[in-house]
């Protein structure tokens, strides 16, 4: 495994596989783990958080570890210091650090100029976690059919987009991914998550019809349509009015479809209030499964880097 991970497409289906089974042991009480213990894990956040805030500190407590948790906004990089300097300061301090923030670019210079493991909790090009955090969820319901059954994930073309597109590959699902004409999700994403999909037999198909993306569908997975940063919502707002996941659209799904929210969910956009009630055990199942999915992928990372860090 790599040092870093910044991106699905770091991992390999394997290495994926063994993350979502040791998060279901983590989650039912049948394994433990003390990897962290004496250890310092920095939480370098430029965006507001819930779930990945409180899912990263937990987890690193349940480890052993200590959360370390910074905002940019008071920090020397609010005042212009270099990415690189802030990466070789923290990296002297601390074991591990995970980062939420805008660019990606950012987090790739961070990574390769941190001596210790670097974990992306968002950017705007890719949410990792939020996907192992998924996948997770679906194995739940669907068990080893789960590369059977068709996804859809119906919305804006962003960054939970872009990683539900590598991770289908990663994984070997079938993928329908519809959003409006102009809001198409990465094409780099795409590319990884086609290339993946060679290996593991997976499909993904991108379309501009929800129907299309939802016929027969046993999940669909839906956004908030205006992320943090977005400069056009408004005009964003119109075109995706279509791509509302709700009654009549779920239609057209399988009969016990499973609908899922990475949240916060904006009701009444991207998804009505009946539908997100309706299925707010699935959605909440979701959310928790962010906190057991980061901790099998931090034992994993940081048991492999300690054991071949030199004494």
């Amino acid at each position: 495994m790599k040092k870093d991970f910044l991106c699905l497409s770091d991992i390999t289906p394997f290495e994926g596989w063994e993350i979502i089974e040791n998060a279901i042991k983590f989650k039912k009480g049948e394994k433990k783990s003390n990897i962290l213990e004496g250890k310092n894990i920095g939480l370098l956040f430029s965006k507001p958080s819930t779930r990945t805030r409180v899912s990263f500190e937990v987890g690193v407590n349940k480890l052993g570890g200590k959360a370390v948790y910074m905002t940019s906004s008071q920090m020397q990089l609010s005042r212009g210091e270099d990415v690189k300097d802030t990466a070789r300061t923290l990296s002297r301090y601390l074991d591990g650090i995970v980062v939420r923030t805008y660019a990606h670019a950012w987090l790739e210079e961070f990574a390769k100029y941190s001596r210790v493991p670097v974990i992306n909790a968002l950017t705007d090009f890719s949410h990792p976690c939020q996907i192992l955090a998924d996948i997770q969820t679906v194995y739940e319901y669907f068990g080893e059919s789960v590369k059977e059954i068709k996804l859809a994930y119906v919305g804006d073309g962003n960054n939970v987009a872009n990683s539900l597109i590598v991770g289908a590959g990663l994984f070997g699902l079938k993928l329908y991914v519809a959003t409006p004409t102009g809001y198409e999700p990465n094409a780099k994403a795409y590319q990884l998550g086609l290339e993946l999909a060679k290996q593991t037999g997976g499909k993904i198909v991108l379309t501009n019809d929800p129907v299309e993306a939802v016929e027969n569908a046993s999940v669909v997975y839906t956004d908030v349509w205006v992320s943090m940063g977005d400069s056009d919502g408004d005009t964003k707002v119109q075109f995706l009015k279509p791509f509302q996941v709700n009654e009549r659209l779920l239609k057209h799904a399988e009969p016990n479809v499973k609908v899922l929210h990475c949240l916060p969910a904006k009701k009444g956009q991207e998804i009505t209030e009946e539908v997100f009630e309706k299925h707010a055990e699935e959605i909440f199942s979701q959310a928790e499964n962010r906190l057991w999915a980061q901790m099998a992928l931090m034992e994993k990372l940081f048991k492999e880097f300690f054991g071949n860090k030199t004494p």
